[in-house]
């Protein structure tokens, strides 16, 4: 059979689709890679497991998807950008139907830099969202011991002191009025660097790769000059599930640094930075080199699923049945 032609509208619907399926499936596992990253002193999780199971404990299971509502309602437009660009570039950069190695990196380099305009002001809601347990694990808390502790006698001219009430629990509404009230439209693209510096990388490694690893063994069809047989299944979902792996891991570093960088409310002795370079020298310095990939297996974890179910989706073709439908 030969390789199937999706048109752009089907590729979006699939790339929505896989998008909400995916966050769904793997965020629990994006909220640990978040957390972990952000840890500088006081070392509130030992792993993604033990995170996982401390924010279970609690915040409950629902807890775990902190953030997650952001994620699903910017992941479509974030994916129909990233295939819509891909799409495009790749258009651009073929002769007479074939494209060269290098026209597959600029194709994904051109889809990386487009998706950013969705991608920042995401990331920066939900990493406020995601890290806002792990600043709450950090306060210290009252024991009973120091609760029943017999403190100075009520005054009978003062009124009692006031309760400290727990700050409120954010909310990526009320983050956004508060950064467009103090810094503008600015404050929701704070680390657009670091997450170009990220998501350009990443789509330059990861496009190619899929290309080659899922054209792997396939023959062409006999009369049709260069169109080759569809991967099946198994091939497109270990593509997806390989490259994505191998891009994520490869770009770790740089998740690292635009985490920190976008995340705003620091932690008791945690460090502010003022952008990449200076984050960049800090991390080395005070946490070594090994800092640079915490989270590495969270992120594996993360993309390859969501590489696979895109695959899946695409493979079943929801895309084309949905339009069909519409139709």
């Amino acid at each position: 059979m030969a390789e199937k032609k999706v048109s752009l509208p089907a590729k979006l619907i699939n790339g929505g689709v896989a998008g909400l399926v995916g966050v769904t499936c793997v965020f629990p596992i994006d909220l640990a890679k978040t957390r972990l990253q952000n840890q500088q002193g006081v070392q509130v999780y030992k792993g993604m497991l033990d995170c996982l199971a401390k924010t279970v404990r609690s915040e409950g299971y629902f807890g775990c998807y902190r953030g997650a509502a952001v994620n699903l309602t910017l992941v479509t437009p974030e994916k129909a950008i990233k295939l819509a660009a891909n799409d495009v570039f790749r258009q651009k950069l073929s002769k007479d139907g074939h494209l060269p190695l290098w026209g597959e990196v600029l194709a994904g380099c051109g889809a990386g830099t487009c998706q950013v305009v969705v991608t920042t002001p995401m990331e920066m809601l939900k990493i406020q969202l995601q890290d806002a347990g792990r600043l709450a694990a950090q306060r210290p808390v009252r024991t009973p011991a120091q609760a029943a502790a017999p403190g100075p006698a009520p005054s009978l001219v003062a009124p009692p002191p006031a309760r400290q009430n727990p700050p409120p629990r954010p909310s990526a509404t009320r983050i956004t009025v508060e950064l467009l009230k103090t810094r503008g439209l600015a404050g929701l693209y704070r680390g657009g660097g670091a997450t170009l510096m990220r998501d350009v990388p990443f789509s330059m490694i990861y496009f190619p790769l899929f290309a080659n690893l899922n054209a792997l063994g396939r023959e062409s069809v006999p009369g049709q000059g260069d169109v080759q047989a569809q991967a099946p299944f198994w091939q497109s979902f270990m593509a997806g599930c390989s490259a994505g792996s191998v891009a994520a891991v490869a770009v770790t570093p740089l998740d690292v640094i635009k985490t920190r960088l976008q995340t705003l409310q620091k932690g008791e002795g945690e460090d502010t930075y003022r952008g990449i370079i200076d984050c960049t020298r800090r991390i080395m310095t005070r946490e070594g080199p090994s800092a640079f990939l915490k989270g590495a297996t969270c992120r594996a974890l993360v993309i390859a699923p969501l590489f696979g179910i895109a695959q899946g989706v695409y493979f079943l073709g929801v895309g084309e049945t949905v339009l069909g439908l519409l139709g």
